[in-house]
């Protein structure tokens, strides 16, 4: 354990999922003792792959089988803990556009349960951890010729079905460059799960304030690595590009293929999570957590593609989801002068790590293509330009 150490006692909500397991498992290798709440939700963890998680920790940690929204089992999780790290949510961008009601009573009512019986039980903490989300930032800091710094609005239904997926200045409408994202910049949530995460934020500052508890809220991005969920389809591309590359099937590429992402590797964001945890923070500090670095949908297919040797074709269809963000890449300054984190595994490595291991798994069925018939279904995924369809 670290001689600057905090705490001994941790609560891991979540820590039976893809980050919780590998932060619980570092927690135990640096001495703590581990309690983990998880309610093994089959969307996150499959119905063939529901206890990999649970097996990783088993007899490692205290496990506590429950529901984040039931009182009663959150009083027995937190029971004596001196910290607690709050993983646990509904995490479908896509997905939450139209599970309104689930996503608010998880990641919302929950968080509030899980608030309600620190407060009211008087529990003396020395730690608040929350995991919050890139999405808080909607398309996040942009740079214009005319008009300087802004921070763009959703992009139109209209400009999209012409096959203009550009981000546009807020003030004067010509097309902006996408600039790193700060911790000061503008909140401008574009989905439902952005405005929970947002609101667990909120929750967690006032908390902190009112009871004196320090508090680290992290920002992570796109989240990626071995042991990642390869069946549900709201984790991100890698999975489900991975899962088509295996079978040689066509990758439909949305948009232009051009629009970007912050990929970081669960290592990097395991280490920032510690960092986070042990450090001196004596208030509510936010940190970003990424590679601070975009990486375009279409060199990620087409990278996936050469490293899993697959004959696949890959498509830009044009089509496009109402809510997506075109660009988002983190500024990560703060938490490396006030954490002294550095990401050290660059995307290209940490994509070669996983596919080994994607390699290594059974190829289990993905409800992927069910996820956008539900999202046709309720209008949000569109169809597009036949202008901007093409084979790559």
């Amino acid at each position: 354990m670290s001689s600057n150490c905090v705490c001994r006692k941790i609560l891991v909500t979540g820590g039976a999922g893809f980050i919780g397991t590998n932060l619980s498992l570092r927690l135990v290798d640096r001495g703590y003792c581990v309690t983990v709440l998880d309610n093994l939700s089959p969307q996150i963890h499959g119905s063939k792959e529901g206890t990999i998680g649970r097996k990783a920790i088993e007899n490692k940690v205290r496990f506590v089988l429950g529901d984040l929204r039931d009182k009663s089992t959150v009083e027995k999780a937190l029971a004596d803990q001196d910290a607690v790290v709050h993983l646990a949510a509904e995490t479908g961008t896509g997905q939450s556009m139209y599970e309104i009601h689930e996503y608010a009573d998880v990641n919302v009512a929950g968080t509030a349960n899980l608030l309600e019986v620190v407060v009211k039980n008087k529990l003396k903490l020395k730690k608040m951890i929350l995991a919050s989300s890139r999405a808080v930032y909607g398309e996040g800091r942009y740079i214009c010729a005319l008009d300087g710094q802004v921070f763009p609005d959703a992009r139109s239904k209209d400009d999209m079905d012409r096959g203009d997926f550009g981000a546009k200045c807020p003030v004067c409408g010509s097309e902006v460059e996408p600039l790193p994202t700060g911790e000061t910049s503008s909140i401008k949530t574009s989905s439902i799960y952005a405005v929970t995460k947002y609101a667990q934020e909120q929750m967690f500052s006032v908390v902190s304030k009112s009871l004196d508890i320090p508090t680290v809220i992290l920002r992570y991005q796109n989240v990626y690595g071995p042991g990642q969920s390869l069946t549900n389809p709201y984790t991100g591309i890698l999975s489900i590009f991975s899962n088509l590359l295996r079978d040689n099937e066509p990758i439909d590429i949305f948009e232009d293929g051009s629009e970007s992402r912050d990929f970081v590797y669960i290592d990097d964001v395991i280490e920032a999570t510690m960092l986070a945890l042990e450090s001196k923070t004596e208030a509510c500090e936010t940190f970003n957590v990424g590679s601070g670095e975009g990486e375009t949908v279409k060199e990620v297919a087409e990278l996936l593609k050469r490293l899993f040797e697959s004959s696949s074709t890959l498509h830009v269809s044009g089509r496009f989801r109402l809510g997506d963000i075109r660009h988002n890449y983190a500024d990560i300054s703060k938490a490396a002068s006030g954490l002294n984190f550095a990401p050290r595994v660059s995307f290209e490595e940490g994509l070669k790590e996983f596919v080994a291991w994607v390699k290594k798994q059974e190829v289990l069925p993905s409800s992927y293509e069910s996820s956008l018939k539900e999202m046709a279904t309720v209008g949000l995924l569109k169809s597009g330009t036949s202008v901007a369809r093409k084979t790559i």
